[in-house]
């Protein structure tokens, strides 16, 4: 084997931890390089989007089902730590370990129900409980602060450190995707992620071989509902404030979008799809005010052209491309 090959071969071999450590660095490096707080801002969003699509995704495009229902959990993660470190003069750390406790329970106990039902019926159910959440959030004005938000809600902290700038928050928040990134990426490619894999292809072959489709089913959904309340949790601590306008129904419609946008049961493409539909009102001003029209346009045109997603799409044109040309030369 000539050391091309070997290195080639341990790159291959060594794919997936490369790329995790060149995007470590990557966001090391960035910070230090781009100053301006409002651009933090934007990539701080990015990764509080991206933690909630990683868990997604995993339902999505790997469990093959449905939910509208997501922003639900964003927002009980966000209010829920708010309630307890303000109202409840909780340490922050504890109050986002025990509400992510809280959320799992709750997401345990209406996956047991609702994950008896498939298809647009569990869509709707999932949409049911965003609005029943919202309206809570709305009306329960003495807790939550009704329509006018909750604000008054320190910044994390580590002794005397405190995450109250973007560029802090930059490295706590990223470093949230990093081990949700690698839990994800594990869980895909161990003997649960490959019965998942199964279970979106069909269910009646994954049960045939020997895959406990509801467990799997309501395991996923547990994971990807706490993967969304700590990452609401952070949006709570790092704005300072929370509103109900933020975890709507259409809030839950964005969070699909980026999933579908990025690629269904591409867990790299969940970090695509997320910036991607993060950074496009900033990119397009002009149609800010009718964001989710151009979100639906997006989601649209995607699902047309390139159904598999934009990352798996792009990539497996990439592939054909190559192919044919190799072909091509060997033919020649």
């Amino acid at each position: 084997m000539t050391r091309r090959e070997r290195l080639c071969y341990f790159l291959a071999l060594h794919r997936t931890g490369l790329t995790v450590a060149a995007l470590s660095l990557a966001l090391l490096v960035y910070p230090l390089v781009e100053r301006n707080p409002y651009t933090l801002g934007v990539t701080n969003l990015i990764a509080l989007h991206v933690i909630v699509v990683l868990g997604l995704n995993l339902f999505i495009g790997y469990a093959g089902q449905i939910s509208l229902g997501h922003a639900a959990f964003f927002a009980l993660g966000a209010y829920g730590t708010a309630v307890a470190t303000v109202t409840g003069q909780l340490p922050a750390w504890v109050a986002m370990a025990g509400v992510a406790a809280l959320v799992a329970l709750l997401a345990l106990v209406l996956g047991l129900a609702a994950l008896r039902l498939s298809g647009h019926y569990l869509a709707m159910a999932t949409l049911g409980f965003n609005i029943v959440v919202h309206t809570v959030l709305l009306q329960w004005d003495a807790v939550t602060g009704g329509p006018s938000g909750f604000s008054g809600i320190p910044p994390l902290a580590v002794g005397a450190f405190a995450f109250d700038s973007e560029w802090r928050f930059h490295f706590l928040v990223w470093g949230f995707v990093l081990l949700a990134l690698l839990l994800c990426l594990n869980l895909v490619r161990s003997g649960v992620g490959r019965g998942l894999a199964a279970l979106a292809g069909d269910e009646t072959a994954a049960a045939a071989l020997g895959v406990d489709i509801r467990r799997a089913k309501v395991q996923v959904f547990v994971l990807s509902a706490v993967l969304a309340s700590l990452a609401g949790s952070l949006f709570a601590h790092c704005y300072g404030y929370v509103s109900p306008d933020s975890f709507d129904i259409f809030a839950s419609a964005d969070l699909v979008i980026m999933v579908v946008v990025g690629g269904m049961g591409s867990i790299w493409g969940s970090l695509f799809g997320a910036a991607l539909i993060t950074v496009l009102p900033e990119w397009l001003e002009i149609f800010a005010t009718y964001k989710d029209f151009v979100h639906g346009g997006v989601l649209v045109l995607v699902l047309m052209f390139l159904p598999q997603g934009l990352v798996t799409g792009l990539v497996d044109l990439v592939r054909v491309r190559l192919a044919l040309r190799r072909r091509g030369d060997v033919a020649a």
